[in-house]
């Protein structure tokens, strides 16, 4: 039977969502690792997940969606509640369903959403630190808002693409992005069908000159259109970025905050 499970991190001690051994192995420092392990205790059997959408070192989730098969004879309270036990406090899982054997953590998602935060503030932070960028220089959260609309629709994101990036090519489609302040926070909100390798991080760190007066709005499409990745600004820090979840078709039954509305 196949299970879906939506699961928390706070990725701040964990080398990022992906094992780097094969399975099985001993590799703790991958938040996959320790969901499987803590899977593999309640089935008593080897369990292997599939997510959709893998987060990098010190990046968080607030619901990742994975799936697995197993046919241990077990509810989904005790899928949740049994593995979570098995867990460090900085995972949890908040719930599991049932779903169809062609349900696929990956492939079905039609879209992923990341929330990159940042502290605008003369003071760094001594709360939520963790959870935060700092930037003491004063953003113009509407200019940066104007500016990335740019990259709004399907595009090459080449500009915004690290050099490890494994995709086979650099095509997304970027369905919303936005900038807003509120108080001394910034966030910045971006969706789109999939992601590539710190694309988020390296879209925020292009913009944050924007922000500063230290490029001119138009220079966000101009580093689209050049797809040159050394021209466009450094990537931010992993700290501020939160994966929000993934959005799939509601046909799949999944809760509300992953299920598209329309």
């Amino acid at each position: 039977m196949r299970h879906a499970l939506g699961i928390e991190y706070d990725g701040a001690q964990f080398l990022g969502w992906q094992r780097l051994s094969q399975p099985g192995a001993d590799d703790d420092g991958a938040i996959q690792t320790r969901i499987e392990q803590a899977l593999s205790f309640v089935a008593d059997a080897r369990i292997d997940t599939v997510c959709a959408g893998r987060t990098d070192a010190g990046v968080h989730a607030q619901c990742q969606v994975v799936h697995f098969d197993s046919d241990a004879p077990r509810d989904p309270r005790a899928w949740v509640l049994g593995t979570t036990t098995r867990l460090p406090e900085a995972i949890s899982v908040r719930w599991c369903l049932p779903v169809a054997a062609e349900f696929h953590a990956r492939f079905a998602a039609r879209a992923r959403r990341y929330r990159y935060r940042i502290l605008n503030r003369p003071v760094r932070p001594a709360l939520q630190r963790h959870y935060l960028t700092w930037e003491r220089r004063p953003l113009d959260a509407e200019a940066m808002h104007r500016a990335a609309q740019a990259l709004l629709g399907e595009h090459d994101f080449s500009a915004f693409r690290t050099v490890h990036c494994q995709a086979p090519h650099p095509r997304r489609d970027l369905q919303a992005i936005s900038v807003r302040r509120d108080g001394d926070l910034v966030e910045i909100d971006v969706q789109a069908n999939a992601f590539l390798h710190h694309m988020v991080r390296n879209i925020v760190g292009s913009l944050l000159p924007v922000g500063r007066g230290e490029r001119p709005e138009a220079w966000i499409a101009e580093l689209l259109a050049g797809r040159d990745r050394t021209l466009a600004g450094p990537t931010a820090p992993s700290t501020g970025l939160v994966f929000l979840g993934p959005l799939y078709p509601a046909s799949w039954g999944l809760p509300t905050e992953v299920s598209l509305t329309a």
